[in-house]
């Protein structure tokens, strides 16, 4: 960190960058290299394939690309269907079982090689025509399983509740900690809390409230501005608050950077001065 101007009180915490919406001036490959030029030690990345199961060649890349960069990659998101079209995730979606398990396969690997801290495994929408029981089933014996791979590399599962999909059923903290609980139930290791601050708050959950109760279950931490998801300064959100709070209660993992930056990803990065080099 440099500078005097530390608004939020970043500079108690640990920042990672989301290479999936920063530094998208340049091709996905280029953003690791980018994110360490603008100082950060850590990226995470949304699924950075094509497809659920990419070829070899393209797994090599990417490993290539977070290595030769310099930096940790500390999140990845599991194969989530088509994003563009409406998918957010495969955990609860019948039909779809053996194309998430090659792609947690090939994310188990890349974590193992990475040492990823964890994967966030949205959680699908609603399908039309299913019970909502019956998915929720799916959804845990899928965490089970995901739970149990991502702990022979030493990761965690992560919940993430989503805004502005009206048909993703995990829309504040709680929804995401009663999965977590089934999944416990069922002898798994228990998946943690993806606290997506622009999320929870476009929701209308108690953001304080939620960081008050759920500290220890909080396994990492996105930040955007709500409105607008943008950078932290351009909407109402107390990150000053909830930094404080985050850290009063102990979280002591990587905060990421995820936002669509407004102007330039140089420019949006002045709220969180950084070393460039």
């Amino acid at each position: 960190m440099t500078g005097d101007a530390d608004p939020y009180g970043t500079a108690a915490h640990r920042w990672a960058a989301n290479c999936s919406m920063l530094f998208t001036e340049v091709p996905l490959l280029a953003r690791p290299a980018a994110a360490r030029a603008a100082g950060f030690d850590a990226v995470e990345f949304w699924w950075p394939f094509a497809h659920s199961v990419p070829a070899d060649a393209a797994v090599e890349a990417f490993v290539s690309a977070v290595t030769d960069a310099g930096v940790a990659l500390v999140g990845l998101n599991l194969p989530a269907g088509d994003m563009a079209a409406g998918d957010r995730g495969l955990i609860s979606v019948p039909g779809r079982e053996a194309e998430l398990a090659d792609g947690l396969a090939v994310a188990a690997s890349i974590g193992a090689r990475l040492r990823v801290h964890g994967c966030n495994a949205l959680y699908g929408n609603r399908i039309d025509g299913v019970d909502p029981a019956e998915q929720d089933e799916l959804a845990v014996a899928n965490l089970t399983r995901i739970a149990e791979t991502l702990a022979v590399i030493g990761a965690r599962a992560w919940l993430e509740p989503l805004s502005g999909v009206p048909t993703y059923p995990l829309r504040t903290a709680t929804d995401a900690l009663d999965v977590a609980d089934r999944v416990a139930a069922a002898g798994a290791p228990e998946p943690l809390l993806l606290a997506d601050l622009f999320h929870l708050t476009a929701n209308g959950d108690d953001v304080a409230g939620v960081l008050d109760a759920f500290g220890d279950r909080i396994g990492h931490v996105q930040v955007a501005d709500h409105p607008g998801r943008h950078q932290p300064g351009t909407g109402a959100i107390p990150f000053a608050e909830h930094l404080d709070s985050l850290r009063r209660h102990g979280y002591d993992g990587w905060i990421a950077a995820e936002y669509a930056p407004e102007g330039d990803t140089a420019t949006s990065l002045a709220w969180l001065p950084r070393e460039s080099g």
